[in-house]
């Protein structure tokens, strides 16, 4: 099994999703070994409790100049955990060359849109206000920039004529729940190259 720590900021929706997958007996090649977050006020520090993983908190406050120090900080943590693979469910830090160099290509996240279009914060809104007629989400590993490191999958959600923010955004978010458990299990089963800036999933 790998092992594997989920980062989170807030509520923790897609992190519960993995969680829920795993319970149900998915996800066979991963072991959900922690559960990091940068807010010790994180709704999904709780979530992840209930299902017995363990939880750490890594306060930002003594790094607000030094992004590469709080990265650091992080590193030890993971490294302390034997942690092997990184998922980002919402968690809302640009990540440095500490955390990149130290996890090359064994770092994913989950973003609200269609990549490369509308990436950074708002991408739904971002999506509304270009009058695009799909949106949707991708799952992606991290280099280093915002949301633009190669693409492992991607979801087509339709943008209705009423669509608001939120609409969209919930919409979406079913999504992501589905999209991130399975990249996460090709990631673990390691059914993933990455040939330049192309993923190539390799089918069973």
């Amino acid at each position: 099994m790998m092992r594997v720590a989920i980062l989170v900021s807030g509520r923790g929706s897609n992190m519960e999703a993995i969680l829920r997958v795993k319970e149900a007996g998915g996800l066979p090649n991963a072991e959900i070994a922690l559960v990091l977050s940068d807010s010790a006020d994180a709704p999904a520090l709780e979530k992840a409790q209930k299902f017995g993983v363990k939880t750490v908190i890594v306060d930002p406050k003594p790094y607000r100049k030094k992004r590469e120090g709080y990265d650091a900080a992080v590193l030890e943590v993971l490294r302390d955990n034997n942690i092997e693979l990184i998922v980002l469910a919402g968690f809302m830090r640009l990540l440095s060359r500490v955390l990149i160099d130290a996890y090359p290509n064994r770092i994913i996240n989950i973003h609200p849109a269609l990549l490369p279009a509308f990436p950074g914060l708002h991408a739904q809104k971002q999506a509304l206000d270009h009058g695009v007629k799909v949106s949707g989400c991708t799952v992606h590993i991290v280099d280093g920039d915002v949301d633009t490191g190669p693409i492992i999958l991607q979801a087509v959600v339709p943008v209705l004529t009423d669509d608001t923010e939120e609409t969209l955004s919930e919409r979406i978010l079913d999504y992501e729940h589905r999209l991130l458990p399975r990249a996460l299990d090709l990631a673990t089963s390691e059914r993933l190259r990455v040939i330049g800036r192309r993923v190539i999933i390799d089918e069973d």
